[in-house]
């Protein structure tokens, strides 16, 4: 399957793009928008700050392209780290500035609570809502598996069925979303060894 991995100018995607392939994927980079309707799936990952990911979207064009693809002609999707923090509704960026996410996935991003280290960086378990292995994307994954984390903020979806996974930090914060053939998750598969593969083939035959 072709894969399209959106390069926005949010982080390097090389340790992506070489994740799928081992997982048997064809990897396209896309940078110029008219190319997604070439691919049948659709990755985005980044890293960095809400804001700053929405404007590059924006300007480069993606966003309305990715508004046809996913939702118009459903394009199975993931989303990685701040590629699922930006399906939120509205996301945080410092003291009192909102910025406008995608709006795939109800809800706001909002900062890890003080009194937990921020970032919140390493591996920390990652715990499937759906334990009955009906989410395609988390099938298989035994409930605390570890998965490799980078992040300071975090999704909090309004629907509660929209959490795919779960993750305990002080409190448990929304790990992975789930919405049809939408998906998004705040760990790094691609960073995370074999659980983190065993993700991305879920995706993949999901995808197909």
């Amino acid at each position: 399957m072709n894969v399209g991995v959106i390069r926005y100018g949010a982080g390097n995607i090389d340790s992506v793009v070489r994740a799928l392939e081992v997982c048997g994927a064809t990897p396209l980079v896309i940078d110029d928008a008219a190319l997604l309707d070439t691919v049948g799936a659709i990755v985005l990952p980044g890293v960095g700050a809400f804001g700053h990911g929405m404007a590059a979207l924006r300007e480069r064009g993606f966003i309305e392209a990715l508004q046809s693809e996913v939702l118009g002609n459903e394009i199975p999707f993931l989303g990685i780290c701040l590629g699922m923090q930006l399906l939120a509704t509205r996301g945080e960026e410092g003291p009192e500035r909102w910025h406008d996410g995608l709006g795939w996935i109800e809800g706001d991003v909002s900062r890890l609570p003080a009194d937990e280290r921020v970032p919140h960086v390493g591996w920390n378990e990652v715990y499937p809502a759906d334990t009955d292995g009906g989410d395609a994307l988390m099938r298989g994954i035994d409930p605390g598996r570890d998965f490799y984390f980078v992040h300071s903020y975090r999704v909090v979806p309004d629907d509660a069925a929209a959490w795919a996974a779960s993750t305990p930090y002080g409190a448990p914060f929304c790990s992975a979303v789930v919405r049809e053939h939408i998906w998004g998750v705040q760990f790094h598969p691609e960073k995370s060894q074999s659980a983190g593969f065993e993700v991305l083939k879920n995706f993949l035959e999901a995808a197909c």
